[in-house]
């Protein structure tokens, strides 16, 4: 089987266990019939709309399949990012010291699911919100803004997380 042939097979499969594992939660029935029809409806959405699901330049092991210990350890990370953030956030709402802004900045990730995870990560911690995606480059409103300097505005925005991210999806 040539390689391009065996990803298809994989992202095809890969779409096909969420949505089955979708249908058995969602339908709350054991019933074999039931099983059935849901996996069947999965295997025909799987095979028409896997390119939708997971594009062809997404289809590498590592950008597909998250690792394990990593992805364990990531929820410690993005609680702490979330608590130290909510500080700032407290800090500069009672001492009424608050510099807002629009910052550009680009990222080091490479799989389109990681740069996703980054921009919800930086929008669930306070005093920040993701505006924009595009490629590699964020365009993120800014509470408590300390520098212009993209790279800069970008190391502070994204902390730890984007490291975080990256040991996730290689």
């Amino acid at each position: 089987m040539r390689p391009r042939s065996l990803w298809k097979l994989i992202r095809v499969a890969a779409t096909f266990a969420v949505l089955a594992v979708l249908w058995l939660l969602f339908s709350g029935s054991l019933e074999p019939a039931a099983i059935f029809a849901g996996l069947c409806c999965s295997l025909l959405i799987a095979s028409i709309s896997y390119d939708s699901f997971i594009e062809e330049h997404e289809a590498a092991r590592n950008s597909i399949f998250p690792r394990l210990l990593p992805t364990l350890a990531y929820p410690f990370v993005l609680v702490a990012a979330m608590y130290a953030s909510s500080a700032k956030v407290l800090a500069s709402v009672v001492t009424g010291r608050v510099n807002p802004r629009v910052v550009h900045f680009r990222s080091r990730l490479r799989s389109d699911l990681a740069r996703v995870a980054l921009a919800e990560a930086i929008t669930f911690t306070p005093g920040t919100i993701s505006m924009d995606l595009d490629e590699d480059h964020f365009v993120v409103h800014w509470l408590n803004a300390t520098t212009r300097h993209s790279a800069r505005a970008g190391d502070e925005v994204k902390g730890t997380l984007e490291a975080a991210i990256k040991r996730i999806w290689v």
